[in-house]
């Protein structure tokens, strides 16, 4: 397993607010405002900033980075990644994690089948989703759920996954046969 990152991704910049430099920025945290709660943000390239947030607005929150007055300094900083210290971040409860602590976790079936690890983790609106990459390129994108996965084993490096009917591209037979089990068809 590879060691937790000393640094965890907060939100990345997705566009800017205005023409005083303010920046709109995608949170990746619980609470989007949290963002800037944890003290100065850097960026891949080493550079610091202060951020304040000033609101939200359509799903993002809106923000000022100290030392970016204007629209052309704010502009130039579009798709940056914003980062915190891990150690300035809360610990995690039970059945939390940060994003950043299951990527390249191991993943395999409660039957003990390796599937692959995990890449990414996704939320498009409706819920956290596992990216699995497997040995030979092929990704599926699991829920990251109670139903899916079956237990998360951070000191293990592994997380187990309790497949669903059709949740695999490889598995329609499955679904098939859970279909017949349940006793039915859909006509």
């Amino acid at each position: 397993m590879e060691p937790a990152p000393s640094r965890v991704c907060l939100g990345v910049i997705v566009g800017v607010k205005g023409l005083q430099g303010e920046v709109r920025i995608k949170s990746f945290t619980e609470r989007p405002a949290d963002v800037a709660a944890y003290g100065p943000v850097t960026t891949d390239d080493g550079r610091s900033f202060a951020l304040t947030v000033t609101g939200a607005a359509q799903g993002v929150v809106t923000g000022r980075l100290k030392g970016v007055a204007d629209r052309s300094a704010a502009e130039a900083l579009k798709g940056v990644k914003l980062y915190v210290e891990r150690k300035a971040l809360p610990a995690t409860g039970d059945g939390t994690y940060y994003h950043a602590d299951l990527v390249g976790l191991a993943v395999e079936l409660a039957s003990g089948e390796k599937l692959g690890k995990i890449t990414a983790v996704y939320n498009f609106g409706a819920g956290d989703m596992i990216e699995v990459t497997a040995a030979d390129g092929r990704t599926e994108l699991v829920p990251f759920t109670e139903a899916a996965v079956a237990k998360v084993d951070m000191a293990g490096g592994k997380v187990t996954i309790q497949p669903l009917p059709g949740l695999f591209a490889d598995d329609s037979d499955e679904g098939e046969r859970a279909k017949e089990e349940a006793g039915g068809d859909d006509t």
